[in-house]
């Protein structure tokens, strides 16, 4: 089962269909957001919400994020890589951050995407 949880967040990529804002008139059209490294995800989650398709990667980064944390909790068990405090740091905020982690170091860009978001995590958020 992790296995295939896993499988399906580390696609290489992924096709999404956004609304264009423009004009409601036109029909969606398809995006393709990349997400198997670090950098791609952190690329995904920089999107400029004033450009074509920013809500479809923004709300992918969120749900990407979520969803990897969501299997890597459950798993886990008493072996927690990372403890968020409380209150919690918002998706957003978090997400920025690790925006910023991965441009901070050029060589994070090429890590496998949920290696590298649970290894910002563990960093920004140790467990005690």
């Amino acid at each position: 089962m992790k296995t295939v949880l896993a499988a399906a967040l580390l696609a290489s990529g992924v096709a999404v269909f956004g609304a264009c804002a423009v004009s409601p008139a036109r029909a969606a059209e398809e995006i393709t957001i990349r997400t198997a490294t670090a950098g791609e995800l952190a690329d995904t989650c920089a999107a400029n919400p004033r450009e074509p398709g920013a809500d479809a990667r923004l709300n992918f980064c969120r749900g990407f994020a979520q969803g990897a944390i969501d299997v890597e909790m459950h798993h886990a068990g008493e072996h927690k890589l990372f403890c968020f405090p409380r209150p919690s740091p918002t998706r957003a905020e978090t997400m920025n951050q690790f925006v910023s982690w991965v441009r901070a170091m050029p060589d994070r860009r090429s890590m496998p995407s949920d290696e590298g978001l649970f290894k910002f995590l563990a960093e920004r958020f140790p467990c005690k």
